[in-house]
């Protein structure tokens, strides 16, 4: 009986707070990287963790079977991409696979964007979706960087091992850089393909906080200016 009532309080918290479970879901992603970067079964693990998250994010924020249906279709042949191309070092599926996860980020970071904007009122789930929705892009691009370093090998440089491919770490924190217009990353991109990739990032990064952010803090000061 406890074992059942822990259940559904998990699936009510889940369906509350779908925002924070992704988010802390990410940023843990970040941290337990370095551990798992040592291995292909660890960059699978990596890969699954990431994908179950992303997955559950789509369920609650998007009840609507059929845009659920288009996550799964991302999802499911991303992760077997991933698991044939480092498992069974076949390269040219992880390029696919990249490609799939990125459409998939980006996929999910839109539909919390419409959670975030789909009605006048703001909830902290949503306020916390604004930091969910900010790894998801950072994740997207990233990925959508892998693609691009496959297709033009030397698409992007560094302060050290300058021949060598970036990975997909130093890759995230180039998007995170960009993103956040921090700036401060020692990987630069070189080639015209992956200097488009990131002058896009930098315009998303741009509107996102101008629109998305400055809209929610709007909804947020007029509730606040209601209660009163």
């Amino acid at each position: 009986m406890g074992l059942v009532l822990s259940k559904r309080r998990m699936i009510v918290t889940l369906r509350r707070q779908p925002s924070s479970l992704l988010l802390a879901a990410q940023l843990l992603a970040v941290l337990i990287y370095p551990f798992l970067d040592n291995s292909d079964a660890g960059r699978v693990a990596y890969v699954l963790f990431c994908n179950v998250v992303l997955a559950l994010a789509l369920w609650v924020v998007n009840r609507n079977p059929f845009v659920n249906w288009i996550g799964w279709v991302l999802a499911i042949p991303a992760v077997i991409c991933s698991v044939v191309g480092h498992l069974g070092k076949h390269p040219s599926f992880l390029t696919v696979g990249y490609s799939l996860e990125a459409l998939l980020y980006f996929y999910t970071a839109v539909g919390l964007i419409f959670y975030m904007l789909g009605d006048q009122s703001v909830t902290f789930d949503e306020l916390v979706a604004a930091g969910a929705t900010f790894t998801l892009l950072a994740w997207s691009f990233a990925f959508a960087f892998l693609v691009c370093q496959a297709w033009v090998p030397g698409s992007f440089t560094a302060s050290q091992n300058t021949q060598d491919p970036r990975s997909w770490l130093e890759l995230l924190f180039l998007s995170f850089a960009t993103l956040s217009g921090v700036g401060l990353s020692d990987i630069i991109p070189i080639r015209s393909f992956a200097r488009s990739l990131v002058m896009l990032e930098m315009f998303c990064g741009v509107m996102y906080l101008a629109i998305v952010v400055s809209r929610l803090i709007a909804l947020a000061t007029i509730r606040a200016k209601q209660g009163k």
